[in-house]
């Protein structure tokens, strides 16, 4: 696939080169446009050859040339545009190149489509919803427009414009069974089933999964009534750690220090029901001390092989204090994670993890992060929690180091 952009100024000449070349008689759609660099905005408009004219400030098409992406500005001529289709970015002509919608729209997501736009067998890249970062550095052409919790729209896109891969970014649509609605439509997927992504949609399934195949993670217990709950607590003592069992944007956990902090968290998931459904049970947990840290693998059912390390600056407050936060930065690789480690770590938590969830019927296809948290008084590392994608902001520097 090949994209222009150009302003209405040159559209009768469009129109004109189109009909005069057929190899770019493929022309489906004129999408109308505020900015060249973000497409797709608004509502589409059909285009009609024999008028051989087009009503609109600025528009974009596109045709099956398989010479990459193409961009012009509203100043450019349509002969320099279409003159700069003449690089393959270094790909043989023969070779097929694949278009990919990127689903998601933070610094994880520009990450990602800044990876796939630099790659030799990338021929374009769409990311829904998107953001203006994306949109302004070219990376990828946002559309704002789809629905990404709307299977059969996502569907309906990727067939429109010939998507050949997927790549799901956030953790709600995998849960959500975006993967298995595209997967059955025949539509290649990068993302686990929302069998699979249970693994972060809900931590007592992940504990548990830990417990039956022989995971070194932290001792605990899962409840729904907080006065056993509470009991748990006593009967552990303090520091404690006290989660939220399903999606809470990486803020459902609790380190309590205190048994009065640990009752209040659990007041706040059971009780209270600050994180809604997804608090409904929680996860008690062993205090671990040690460090923390994140290891990636790309995992295709049945293999993994194993990415890049990385730490985040997770507490709000400076000097490492205050509640958790989805993330207020990060650094790759994790010094913490030697090249030893990152063996213990594949051979102890990742392998088994796969042939695990293969045995449960729910294979995982993804990339598999770990945080882990290496023991200061073993030096080993144990499980703290699985995440079914790239972390954010993880993704955002691991990616730099490819």
């Amino acid at each position: 696939m090949a994209y222009i952009s150009c302003s209405s100024a040159v559209a009768n000449n469009a129109s004109k080169f189109l009909n005069s070349h057929n190899q770019f008689n493929s022309v489906a759609k004129i999408f109308t446009s505020s900015n060249y660099r973000s497409c797709f905005n608004v509502r589409p408009i059909n285009f009609d050859a024999a008028k051989n004219s087009i009503d609109v400030k600025y528009f974009q098409f596109r045709w099956s040339s398989r010479r990459g992406l193409a961009g012009g500005g509203c100043n450019q001529s349509l002969t320099t545009v279409f003159n700069s289709l003449s690089s393959n970015n270094g790909v043989p002509a023969s070779e097929e190149r694949v278009v990919v919608l990127v689903i998601g729209g933070g610094g994880r997501e520009h990450a990602i489509c800044y990876a796939l736009h630099r790659s030799p067998s990338c021929d374009a890249v769409f990311c829904a919803p998107g953001n203006c970062g994306i949109s302004n550095s070219g990376d990828a052409t946002c559309i704002s427009e789809l629905d990404i919790s709307d299977s059969s729209a996502v569907i309906a896109f990727c067939r429109e414009w010939g998507v050949g891969l997927v790549v799901v970014g956030p953790e709600a649509p995998l849960v959500a069974g975006l993967a298995n609605d595209l997967v059955k439509a025949g539509i290649p997927t990068f993302g686990p089933s929302s069998e699979a992504a249970a693994l972060e949609g809900s931590k007592d399934f992940m504990k548990r999964l830990c417990d039956k195949y022989g995971i070194p993670t932290a001792k605990y217990q899962s409840f729904t009534d907080p006065s056993a709950a509470k009991a748990y607590i006593k009967e552990q003592g303090a520091p404690t750690v006290v989660k939220a069992d399903g999606l809470a944007a990486g803020k459902g956990v609790v380190v309590a220090m205190t048994l009065e902090e640990a009752y209040e968290a659990v007041d706040s998931m059971l009780v209270r029901s600050i994180f809604g459904s997804a608090g409904g049970r929680v996860v008690i947990e062993e205090y671990l001390e040690g460090e923390e840290a994140s290891f990636f693998a790309i995992v295709d059912g049945e293999n993994a092989i194993g990415l890049e390390s990385a730490q985040d600056h997770k507490r709000v407050g400076d000097g490492d204090t205050g509640p958790n936060t989805g993330g207020m930065g990060a650094y790759s690789p994790a010094p913490v994670l030697t090249k030893e480690l990152q063996s213990v770590v594949m051979e102890s938590i990742i392998f088994p993890t796969v042939k695990g969830m293969a045995e449960e019927g729910c294979k995982f296809v993804g990339v598999l992060y770990a945080g882990l948290m290496i023991e200061k008084k073993s030096g080993l590392p144990k499980l703290i929690e699985y995440n079914v994608r790239f972390g954010d902001p993880e993704c955002q520097v691991s990616y730099q180091l490819s």
